[in-house]
């Protein structure tokens, strides 16, 4: 199958787009971050460093013909929404629509959409299941469900199959970093550089985390759904972040205290996703408990202090609840 991953360049898309090269798929790459990166993909990867919201777009799908979408590209920071909604809008919504014309015009069978439990909002109950309402509390959950909404209106006008896959908090290895990843990333990198854990708000709030290769065999196993579905990705437990700070100190035997900050704006208090209709339909479960991956991750950054090129840091990043 010829695979077109948008953002496939990017921290879930690395892991995607080698996911679905070990299993024989043909794949190309759409991401702004194949511009002067020096990092290679997988040499039968063609890969093009263009804007989804570019009218390159066309261009593109004109030449490689995808059968199938992977749709990651987004703006991601909660922070970076609220501070500039236009931009996440364009990017985020403008976007998904421009890609979503291309692939009615070009036929093709389905899109996998990368959406997020920010959706939902404060919780009504816990777990959530997809059926629960949906109440963002930040511009990107906003652009999120707004992107959904046009996902599914493509769908009951022009037959374009889908699977929006709403993914928990994703952690794990990340080899470029942006100053804006998530929690457990600026635990572990922060902890091994032996700075201080900043943790916004009580750290009590909970977080449903899921290992990135766990979500990257998702999106792959998603291809080949039938039909149109909604489906939570987690992990399916809630985990404080003062106990996922324990858990690193413990692993790496250093007693580090945490420094409070008030908490952000958009920061939601407690999330678990439901993800047994994920488990029935895509025949998937997460292979990764949070110890398993804390410690690749942790492994994979004590290989980086003695080998810089392993990764890309523009910052420290700080530790938001997000």
């Amino acid at each position: 199958m010829k695979v077109l991953v948008t953002g496939g360049a990017g921290f879930i898309g690395r892991h995607t787009v080698q996911r679905l090269v070990d299993q024989g798929d043909e794949v190309v790459v759409v991401d702004t971050g194949l511009a002067g990166n020096p990092r290679k993909m997988d040499e039968s990867v063609r890969g093009y460093a263009v804007d989804i919201v570019s009218e390159e777009l066309e261009r593109i799908f004109a030449e490689e013909r995808p059968e199938a979408v992977i749709h990651l590209a987004a703006q991601t920071s909660v922070r970076r929404s609220l501070h500039n909604p236009t931009g996440d809008a364009e990017t985020n919504i403008l976007g998904t629509i421009r890609l979503l014309q291309q692939c009615v015009r070009y036929e093709v069978r389905r899109i996998v959409f990368a959406s997020s439990a920010a959706v939902y909002g404060n919780p009504e109950h816990l777990p959530i299941e997809e059926s629960h309402a949906t109440e963002p509390l930040s511009f990107y959950g906003v652009s999120k469900r707004v992107s959904e909404m046009y996902i599914q209106s493509f769908n009951e006008r022009y037959g374009l199959n889908y699977s929006i896959l709403r993914y928990a908090n994703v952690y794990g290895i990340r080899e470029r970093r942006t100053g804006e990843d998530g929690v457990l990333t600026a635990f572990v990198e922060r902890l091994m550089a032996g700075l201080p854990l900043e943790v916004y708000g009580d750290g009590l709030q909970t977080r449903d985390f899921v290992y990135v290769k766990d979500v990257a065999e998702a999106n792959v196993l998603a291809l080949r759904c039938t039909g149109s579905q909604v489906l939570n990705v987690s992990s399916g437990r809630g985990i404080s972040l003062l106990e996922a700070l324990g858990m690193l100190k413990e692993m790496s035997g250093r007693n580090v205290q945490p420094q409070f900050r008030p908490a952000q704006a958009g920061d939601i208090e407690q999330s678990v996703l439901d993800n047994g209709k994920a488990r029935d339909v895509l025949w998937w479960e997460p292979r990764y408990s949070l110890y398993d991956g804390l410690l690749e991750m942790m492994e994979f950054e004590s290989e980086a202090r003695k080998n810089p090129m392993l990764v890309e840091r523009t910052s420290y990043s700080k530790t938001s609840a997000i």
